[in-house]
């Protein structure tokens, strides 16, 4: 992808020609963005994106400066993300420095050639004296942010072979990852370790080693593996798990953040992760023991002070000035000046050598240490939910400090602190922590005899779970982790170490006003702020409904304890009213993996509100989703999983669950997430998976032969083309290696789908993943009109898609615009009318609350007041079990005592269905029809 050299190196000449005779006049040449939750303590750099308008900058002829409130210059670093078709600027990624001064926001504003003062302050901003420094050689690439110098590999196994402070002491060295895995379970209380089990130990193994082309404030190191078998654990397994760490550094910054992914591509029946860990040495050597400490976050801000030898409480006191030196992490005062009944005794005072702290469930932790291997643990009091960060070195050598965000939120996870008392210590972060029993990927039950496709269809209706042998696989999945490595002259003070903890766990944030995104149309147009639809008593019911749904899932999340490595993230889809929880054992109505896109729902419930908490519960779900509920390996590379018990149990692969559309916000608002960004393009191969997954094959008219094949797909437009459409899009736009074949695919969709007689409503079609050209369906050769609806086709995300298509290619083939505005009126409209237009009546109509909004979208297009109050009718008045009603109670029932495991707080009048569409058609309504009528 060309996004990082992008400024200036856009060849569409004709096309910038074209669009700088279309510069608007009037347009404005700069954005503010300020933090999503106010203005931090702490600010390490920081990256953001920002929409523009179609046709106001050039890609090759502008370049962007930041200022703060006070108007100062702040150190900047533009890449381009997005590209309007006319070569114009659609979405730029930008980076600031980090700052010891923090100011409420800033102001980023784009500048073409010849205007002096600009380029002088641009000058100012990127050449800074705190401006990031890189040698790179054949073994390793070295960045200088100013704080700290960071040594990567690009061979072997320590990823980090040394970290230097501003001072150039090695505060840290020989990062590398270790996983540990066995080759089964016990599954028996007589034998916890079965002799059959064989244990592996796995290190880091170096394949890639990169540097982003601009480093000028934030440097980017990616480094991709696998883990490679340790030689003295005596076992014969093959090099697995593979990689990903990105690793993002900033000018003036001391910090370095790490996006961390794995991909699991064991065998789950014998390949059983018991850790999986980032462990780095730390040197001690001339440091005293008791000038050695230690800090481990705990609950809300608290921080455990230790060190390798504690000289407080004891029975002979050193003095007060040298327990607060020690109790603060400062160095001692010379043991001169002790109370010499203490000096005189310090070879009898322990060293504990080793912590650990353990957080096995979301509620508590525990933490323990010892003075050697072969001794006993001595237990610390422990608390609820431990912050995640722990930190090891000494007054006098300075240390290192590391924290996972979402510690107890992705539990088991483990921070280890050993040698302590040696020359090397060392500080492990574990993400899946060694203590707990071993990861079990293993299908949840046999297959209940489910072994040919009428019995799996006839257990769907009972457990609504669409089961079938060797589908139910975790091979291929992923999982992101986002780790923080700081670095430290000497000793931090505790304050210091709680503000890192909180900045580890929420990072700050820049986000831009949604006046901005909105006036922007650069994330589509069928939202808007709600300002600009307030002021009547309805519009005041609809949105306090939409904050209720909100809250409620926010609040679900935290009673009912959705955490864990694999769930954080997900939320569920049905709920049990007699069990007073949700169905998280029963079938496809479990884990919800963005069925009917409660993604879209919270992401553009955050453009048009910028609320901190919606943008927190859209993250989780972004990062989720992406990784859990899709796959990145194997057969089903490209496509996600239906809902069910397991994120990865249903047999149902399809591209409806892994559409880019559900991620999109997140990318571009970040800058261009570049975890997000290989997700995006990954979805492409989704075309070969088309061929080797069929999803059609359990209920396909027994008269219809159909051979998969790459030049005629039989896909549905809705739950299969769109999804493959938002990538070729997202493609297209991002100017990705395969922009121009996207770009050429979604034009000849626009040229032969809408020659199919009867449009949209022909529902499946044979596609050419080659052309993107679309032939008529099997079960109509003969293009006479083939009517196939359903219910699920415009529920992930192919309204919203089609609508950033048109916003991005305006001049999109007519026909296809009609067809689709078509398909919006004709599926909520009457059965006379259906029938009056098709010859028959469609046989699913369902979801229509779901459903307002296409109503809603041709209303807007053919400015028709008749169609919106249709609209407004639709959503108001559905009456099925998938919809929610201005009549339900909008309240919540606390259950307590002993008719639940613990107290709740429940709405038995909702399912995650109802509410993501209720959430989404709410909003899509307001922008395009406006308020309904008192």
């Amino acid at each position: 992808m060309m996004s990082r050299q992008a400024l200036g190196c856009l060849t569409l000449l004709q096309a910038i020609a074209s669009a700088a005779a279309q510069l608007p006049s009037n347009s404005s040449n700069s954005a503010t963005v300020k933090w999503l939750e106010g203005v931090p303590e702490y600010n390490s750099g920081v990256s953001f994106g920002l929409p523009w308008p179609r046709g106001q900058h050039l890609a090759n002829a502008t370049t962007f400066i930041a200022s703060s409130e006070s108007k100062d210059p702040v150190q900047l670093q533009t890449w381009v993300t997005a590209y309007w078709p006319d070569g114009s600027i659609k979405w730029t990624g930008h980076a600031i420095a980090g700052s010891d001064d923090v100011y409420d926001g800033y102001t980023i504003t784009a500048t073409g050639p010849g205007n002096a003062t600009s380029s002088t302050s641009r000058r100012r901003a990127a050449t800074g004296q705190n401006a990031i420094q890189v040698t790179e050689s054949s073994e390793d690439i070295v960045v200088d942010t100013g704080k700290v110098a960071v040594s990567f590999s690009k061979t072997g196994s320590f990823l980090i072979s040394s970290i230097k402070s501003s001072s150039g002491k090695i505060v840290g060295q020989n990062g590398r990852l270790i996983l540990k895995s066995q080759s089964g379970v016990a599954d028996g209380e007589e034998d916890d370790k079965p002799p059959t089990i064989e244990y592996s130990t796995f290190a880091s193994k170096i394949y890639d080693t990169t540097i982003s082309g601009d480093s000028s404030v934030r440097a980017l190191v990616t480094i991709q593996g696998i883990h490679q078998l340790n030689d003295t654990s005596g076992s014969d397994h093959v090099d697995w798990l593979p990689f990903t760490l990105r690793f993002y550094l900033y000018a003036n910054s001391e910090a370095i953040r790490a996006i961390h992914t794995i991909i699991f591509d064991g065998d789950a029946e014998k390949d059983f992760i018991s850790g999986l860990g980032i462990r780095f040495d730390v040197p001690l050597a001339g440091e005293k023991l008791f000038d050695r400490h230690i800090r481990i976050a705990g609950v809300e801000g608290g921080i455990l002070h230790e060190s390798v030898q504690g000289l407080t409480g004891l029975r002979r006191d050193p003095g007060e000035a040298v327990r607060n030196a020690q109790f603060n992490g400062t160095k001692t005062p010379a043991n001169s000046t002790w109370n010499v009944q203490a000096s005189t005794r310090l070879q009898w005072i322990p060293t504990w050598n080793d912590y650990r702290l353990t957080q096995l469930s979301p509620d508590g932790f525990n933490i323990k240490k010892r003075t050697k291997a072969g001794q006993s643990w001595l237990k610390i009091p422990g608390g609820t939910r431990a912050g995640g960060l722990a930190y090891l070195g000494g007054a006098a050598v300075g240390g290192l400090a590391i924290g996972l965000r979402d510690f107890w939120k992705k539990y088991p996870a483990s921070l280890d602190i050993s040698n302590a008392a040696t020359d090397t210590g060392s500080i492990t972060l574990w993400l899946y922590s060694p203590s707990a029993e071993p990861m079990d990927l293993r299908p949840y039950h046999d297959g209940l005899g489910e072994d040919t496709y009428a019995k799996q269809l006839d257990a769907l209706e009972i457990t609504y779970e669409d089961y079938e042998s060797g589908y139910n696989t975790p091979y291929g999945i992923g999982r992101t982790n986002e780790v923080y490595i700081y670095a430290f002259d000497s000793t931090p003070s505790s304050d210091r170490l709680a503000t890192l903890t909180s900045h580890t766990n929420d990072p700050p944030v820049l986000v831009t006003t949604p006046e901005t995104i909105r006036d922007s149309k650069a994330l589509g147009s069928y939202w808007t702020t709600p300002a600009a639809t307030s002021g009547s008593a309805s519009v005041a019911t609809i949105e306090s409904h939409m904050d209720f749904l909100t809250k409620f899932y926010e609040n679900q999340i935290e009673q009912r304890r959705w955490y864990g490595f694999w769930d954080h993230g997900d939320i569920m889809h049905t709920y049990d009213d007699d069990r007073h929880t949700w169905r998280y054992d029963i079938g496809g109505y479990a884990w919800d993996n963005s069925e009917l896109s409660p993604d879209l729902f919270f992401w553009n419930y955050f453009l048009r509100t910028g609320r901190a908490d919606v943008y927190r519960l859209a993250e989780a779900e972004a990062r989720h989703g992406f990784e859990v509920d899709s796959y990145h390996l194997g057969n089903f590379t490209g496509l996600g999983t239906r809902h069910g018990v397991q994120h990865w149990g249903d047999s149902a692969k399809q591209v409806r669950i892994s559409t880019p559309v559900y991620r999109k916000a997140f990318y571009y608002l970040t800058g261009g997430d570049e975890r997000t960004g290989d997700l995006i393009h990954q979805i492409l191969e989704v075309e070969k998976a088309f061929v080797l997954v069929d999803a059609r094959r359990k209920v396909r008219d027994p008269g219809v032969v159909y051979t998969p094949d790459p030049t005629a797909l039989y896909l549905n437009f809705g739950t299969d083309w769109a999804g493959v459409a938002a990538a070729y899009l997202l493609e297209w736009e991002r100017r990705g290696p395969r922009w121009e074949e996207a770009r050429s695919k979604l034009l000849e969709t626009f040229k032969t789908y809408p020659k199919l007689k009867n449009g949209f409503v022909t529902g499946e079609a044979l596609y050419n993943s080659y052309t993107g050209a679309w032939a008529p369906p099997p079960t109509d050769p003969q293009n006479l009109g083939n009517i196939s609806v359903s219910h699920l086709s415009a529920v992930f995300g192919v309204l919203e898609t089609i609508d950033e298509l048109t916003e991005h290619y305006p001049e999109i083939n007519q026909d296809f615009v009609n067809a689709w505005l078509d398909y919006c009126y004709y599926y909520s409209a009457s059965k006379a009318e259906q029938k009056a237009r098709y010859g028959k009546e469609f046989s699913d109509s369902s979801l229509r609350q779901g459903h307002s909004r296409l109503t809603a979208y041709v209303a807007n297009k053919r400015n028709n007041a008749t169609l919106a109050a249709r609209a407004w009718e639709e959503f108001q008045n559905d009456n099925s079990s998938d919809e929610l009603s201005p009549d339900d109670p909008w309240a919540t029932v606390r259950i307590n005592g002993s008719l639940a495991l613990t107290p709740v707080d429940e709405a038995t009048w909702i399912t995650t269905n109802a509410a993501a569409l209720f959430g989404l058609s709410a909003i899509e309504l307001l922008a395009l029809v406006g308020p309904p009528k008192e």
